[in-house]
């Protein structure tokens, strides 16, 4: 099969502008090569923050990298309907240079070059270079992620996550994704948090791509946890990660669209989707929560933040906080006993 690969050349300020182009014309799988990010390793002061870096990926990239821009690489499948798409997207991040440069950002904008590049490649030559990149991650206290054709020796207490995301959203290692799974080892784990959910027991996953929180609700402690995906192939990826780390038996992953025909009550709720989605997610969360429970959502950007708290309270529902990473957001909120 080909597939369209489109690259941008940008500043850190200027992926962030460029990401929610991406998101309005359905493009959410990408990969960001930024050496501030190599950067900000050599400045960590935990040691434990340095098991997980192979130095050999260290050491080329630092040597390449610098003054370099950032680069957003995405993939779409070689199709007439794509082709026009990525036109689309020329097009407007010409317009958001345009816009950059009569300041409607502020003086201080600076988006970098937003450089497009766009070739024809065999998926052979692509489906498995994000792989070099992708290594054990510890992502909260306890959870490691490991993908499974890298080896690695747990310490004491670490909860071992392996998966392979295939074509599925979810790795552990985008914002959105790590939000979400430090909330839930928050909420979740054993019952030990004050604020959460005492003795958690059913956990639900609302668009759990990968599976990868589902499988982290399980090695957290609670029995019983529903993964739903409206991708076919995403749920196939969801079980497979599902049995390779053992936890079929708490573990069930459906297909359905958000919680359209899902009949479960749940102490915890997890939905790592688009503000949008959130949005529309929120009353029908509530509806699937016992009294107290919790609802875990992002992939928020953090200019809609404001928006997606108003719609979780107008749901009912009090927001317990609101963390941010980068130019995201999560928001975790209980459910008000009088409902």
């Amino acid at each position: 099969m080909r597939y369209i690969q489109i690259k941008i050349h940008a500043s850190r300020q200027g992926i962030e502008a460029v990401t929610p182009i991406l998101f309005s014309y359905g493009v959410t799988g990408y990969s960001v090569d930024d050496p501030a990010d190599f950067e900000g390793i050599l400045n960590k002061k935990e040691e434990y923050e340095w098991d997980y870096v192979d130095q050999g990926l260290l050491d080329a990239h630092m040597g390449k990298s610098a003054g370099r821009e950032p680069v957003l690489t995405a993939w779409l499948e070689d199709t007439d309907e794509n082709r026009e798409t990525v036109q689309s997207i020329k097009i407007d991040i010409l317009k958001l240079k345009a816009e950059e440069q009569y300041h409607t950002f502020g003086a201080d904008a600076d988006f970098g070059r937003l450089y497009v590049e766009t070739e024809t490649v065999d998926d052979e030559a692509w489906k498995d270079k994000w792989k070099e990149n992708f290594k054990p991650s510890k992502i909260t206290d306890r959870i490691v992620v490991k993908p499974t054709w890298e080896p690695y020796d747990a310490k004491a207490g670490e909860l071992v996550l392996e998966i392979d995301p295939g074509t599925a959203f979810g790795t552990g290692t985008h914002e959105t994704t790590s939000l979400c799974m430090k909330l839930l080892e928050k909420y979740a784990a054993d019952g030990e948090a004050a604020v959460g959910v005492p003795d958690c027991q059913r956990v639900m996953d609302v668009g759990c791509g990968s599976g990868i929180l589902s499988v982290a609700a399980a090695l957290l402690g609670c029995r019983y946890v529903l993964g739903t995906e409206i991708d076919s192939e995403a749920v196939h990826i969801a079980r497979e990660n599902v049995a390779l780390n053992g936890v079929s038996e708490n573990v069930r992953v459906i297909e359905a669209d958000l919680l359209n025909g899902v009949n479960y009550k749940a102490d915890i709720i997890v939905a790592n989707l688009m503000h949008d989605l959130v949005i529309r997610l929120a009353p029908e969360a509530i509806k699937r929560l016992d009294k107290g429970g919790i609802f875990i959502s992002s992939g928020i950007l953090l200019e809609k933040r404001d928006q997606v708290a108003e719609a979780v309270r107008a749901a009912g529902f009090e927001i317990l906080e609101i963390p941010e990473d980068g130019e995201w957001c999560a928001i975790a909120a209980r459910k008000l006993d009088v409902l």
